[in-house]
């Protein structure tokens, strides 16, 4: 695939973040609360030394907010192994399912628990590389690190 790049290469992207199990008084109407995209579009190679180097940074710092500036920048040889593309986006759609269980109207009257199961990412406490130096500080960008909100928090 990477071979094909300098031609551009038509790419389908899809992501989804689950974020609730929606669990119904039938099997049959269990569901998923998500957030999910779709995006089509012709992927090309970025050679660029410098537009490379920057998307590295972006990358390292959406991950983790200002980690670029803690760690070393990639190398002239790390940058030569790592392929980075571009994406032109053609085409793009998102969906979006939240909410209750939706049962059949004879089921609401059935005596079983139905509703949602919050599912959300959380980071853990930060553990020690087992050769760091004894008394390196934690960064106040792992150590306060918190995820963006789901959808459901913010509305």
């Amino acid at each position: 695939m990477l071979k094909n790049l300098k031609e551009g290469l038509p790419v389908c992207v899809t992501m989804t973040l689950l974020d609730g199990l929606v669990l119904a008084r039938s099997a049959f109407h269990h569901s998923m609360n998500y957030r999910s995209a779709v995006i089509l579009g012709v992927a090309r190679e970025v050679t660029d030394e410098e537009e490379k180097r920057s998307a590295f940074e972006a990358l390292v710092n959406h991950v983790v907010p200002g980690r670029s500036a803690d760690v070393r920048a990639a190398d002239a040889q790390e940058l030569k192994a790592t392929s980075v593309l571009r994406l032109i986006i053609e085409e793009a759609s998102a969906k979006v399912r939240r909410g209750p269980p939706i049962d059949a109207e004879e089921d609401y009257a059935l005596d079983c628990w139905a509703g949602v199961l919050p599912m959300q990412l959380m980071p853990g406490h930060p553990i020690d590389d087992p050769r760091l130096e004894f008394g390196t500080p934690v960064p106040a960008s792992v150590a306060t690190y918190r995820r963006q909100r789901p959808l459901s928090d913010i509305d």
